[in-house]
């Protein structure tokens, strides 16, 4: 017995809606006034180019995303989504756009303790570590590895490439883990000589 495959008529242009999605992003309580005095930056991109809508729910303390009719691509939601939350995190907005601009731009967060458990004086000596004096150790990865990384308490967010990173969080996990930022300079000169030969 042989079964019969449905035929289904072709959809005209214009009758491929998108289902309705909706995102809900929280607004930690100290990045509300940055929040605040950001919102045009933050919602020009997402209604005029990822063609969302957006509001602020300041009863509950968070920014709420959904498409509407004129979203065309279905993974607009998700960048946008992607987009408030780097904010969040504490990226600049300029630096936070490449999420919406660029394919293969990620942003990856981790704690502290995921690599090694620290406390008191010992977990402000890592956190200091990985700063450096004046935020230099910070900058030579940042610059080395073509990534942005904030450091929240001990909450850490890296945004770049997959590869980049990978090493990124290597060189961060090195100084956690103890090793000087002399031999983590090193391995960051090495990396950073592979990314230029490429």
């Amino acid at each position: 017995m042989e079964i019969e495959e449905p035929i289904f008529p072709k959809l005209q242009e214009g009758e491929q809606k998108l289902s309705k999605e909706f995102r809900k992003i929280p607004v930690p309580p100290h990045r509300l006034t940055p929040l605040r005095e950001n919102w045009e930056d933050i919602v020009a991109p997402i209604v005029e180019h990822m063609k969302l809508q957006i509001r602020m729910n300041t009863r509950l303390k968070r920014v709420e995303l959904r498409n509407s009719p004129q979203t065309e691509d279905k993974s607009a939601i998700q960048k946008g989504y992607e987009f408030v939350r780097a904010f969040m995190c504490g990226f600049e907005v300029p630096d936070a756009l490449a999420l919406l601009r660029l394919e293969d731009i990620y942003l990856e967060t981790f704690e502290i303790k995921d690599v090694k458990t620290l406390q008191g004086d010992n977990l402000s000596r890592c956190i200091g570590r990985l700063a450096g004096e004046k935020g230099r150790t910070k900058n030579a990865i940042e610059n080395s590895t073509r990534t942005r990384i904030i450091l929240a308490d001990t909450k850490i967010h890296i945004m770049g490439s997959y590869s980049n990173i990978k090493q990124a969080r290597a060189a961060i996990c090195n100084l956690i883990l103890g090793k000087t930022p002399g031999k983590v300079y090193s391995q960051l000169r090495a990396v950073s000589k592979r990314l230029s030969e490429r």
